[in-house]
């Protein structure tokens, strides 16, 4: 009885370990993932040292179940010669690493009967001596010279090299590959067209019970700023707020929520434009962890569902260079009508009525006249259909926005221009009557 109760307390004893050490298994598990859960919030400069290389893991994978094949495969050859008589001997069996490809012929009725080995030995003899004689016969014709080239005596050939460069490094150009003259008649007249079909709502603010235009025009700011610290490209900027315009003409958002539609609008822009958009965890990151990494996705989700998935909408950027390219100008000139068309960005209140076509014509006009002196060109006037008379509403508005724009309680545009990059020109004092003839 005492060896009885002694062998049921020792399978209780162990009973218990096991639950032990499956509740400490099970906690560590918890901990471990609530750890990933609390990871995608990290700023991703802290995050990256933990982030594992995936073709490395699996390449490492990859070798050691090679490597666990081939100890198996050791063992199981060792057991089996140990098994085997003592007349048979472990060479005797074929080796265990097969030929990537294995090709099975049919034999012919009666191959199934043993030859005589002197008939097989003479076979092979007489198969080897063949296929020295073909490789011998192959290896003159190798070694013989080459045929002349007949090369006309006019064709200057140089073969220093095995690719002579000369001729394409002198034809190289800078070449701009929106410069397409033969499709630019076209090409605008379809921005044209989808511009009208990608239009927000211009009074879309008056139906948000939430959210004013002041809450926007921050938002916008923030944007600015975000595409400057991540060196986004001019047309993500202008994408995103398209986005953002759109989606706040169909659905209702409330303040606190505003900023997550920001940075979902403008993940979908660096997705469409950028050849290496940020990833989620930076957006995460931008909004002090506000939001954290699946509330962007699924908002970005919501985004593309209201958006119907129509993400290439022509923006003033778009048309601004086809203006430029089609009546060339300085550098000047360019960076304040891009500087004008991005303050037009954050006001939506004067700017959301103009088309981007509109806005960018109207940018261009008072860059020339604000530089050069100059006016909105007949060529541009012959291209566009617009003429001076049709710009100029929304050139005075721009005119007011541009001398209104130190005071403005959003500064982001007019410190991004104030750089060398774009030549100062947030710092040019705009004219303060308009003279355009």
């Amino acid at each position: 009885m005492s060896g009885a109760n002694r062998g049921q307390g020792s399978a209780a004893s162990e009973f218990h370990n096991q639950e032990n050490m499956l509740s400490r298994l099970r906690g560590s598990l918890k901990a471990r993932a609530a750890a990933s859960e609390n990871q995608e919030n990290l700023a991703p400069k802290q995050a990256a040292s933990s982030r594992t290389v995936l073709g490395a893991l699996q390449n490492n994978l990859r070798s050691k179940a090679q490597n666990q094949r081939g100890t198996k495969q050791e063992s199981s050859q060792s057991a089996s010669c140990k098994n085997e008589d003592l007349g048979k001997s472990c060479s005797e069996k074929p080796s265990t690493k097969l030929p990537a490809f294995q090709i099975h012929v049919d034999e012919p009725d009666g191959a199934c009967i043993k030859k005589p080995q002197t008939v097989v030995d003479a076979v092979k003899a007489k198969s080897i001596t063949e296929e020295a004689s073909i490789t011998i016969s192959a290896v003159a014709r190798l070694r013989q010279p080459l045929a002349t080239i007949d090369m006309p005596s006019a064709m200057d050939v140089s073969f220093d090299s095995p690719m002579d460069m000369s001729v394409v490094e002198g034809e190289e150009k800078p070449v701009d590959v929106n410069d397409v003259p033969e499709y630019a008649a076209e090409i605008h007249t379809y921005l044209r067209e989808m511009e009208l079909k990608t239009r927000p709502k211009a009074g879309y603010m008056k139906k948000q019970p939430d959210i004013t235009n002041s809450m926007r025009a921050i938002l916008v700011d923030w944007l600015v700023e975000v595409g400057e610290e991540y060196k986004l490209q001019n047309e993500t900027l202008y994408l995103a707020v398209n986005y953002i315009d759109r989606f706040l003409s169909s659905m209702s958002v409330l303040r606190g929520k505003l900023q997550l539609v920001g940075t979902a609008a403008m993940l979908l822009a660096s997705k469409f434009e950028e050849i290496y958009p940020p990833e989620v965890a930076e957006f995460v990151y931008i909004t002090d962890d506000t939001y954290t990494k699946k509330q962007v996705l699924r908002m970005e989700h919501l985004v593309l569902k209201v958006l119907s998935f129509d993400l290439a909408a022509p923006t003033i950027n778009q048309f601004l260079t086809q203006y430029f390219l089609h009546q060339a100008v300085n550098k000047q000139v360019e960076g304040l009508a891009m500087y004008l068309g991005e303050l037009s960005l954050v006001d939506s209140d004067p700017f959301l009525k103009y088309l981007p076509s509109q806005t960018s014509a109207a940018a261009y006009a008072l860059a020339n006249h604000t530089v050069t002196g100059g006016s909105w060109p007949k060529s541009l006037t012959e291209m566009t259909g617009y003429s001076l008379e049709d710009l100029m509403p929304c050139i005075e508005d721009l005119h007011q926005t541009c001398l209104n724009a130190a005071q403005h309680s959003q500064q982001s545009v007019r410190e991004k221009y104030k750089g060398p990059k774009y030549s100062e020109v947030s710092l040019i004092d705009a004219p303060t009557k308009l003279l355009l003839n």
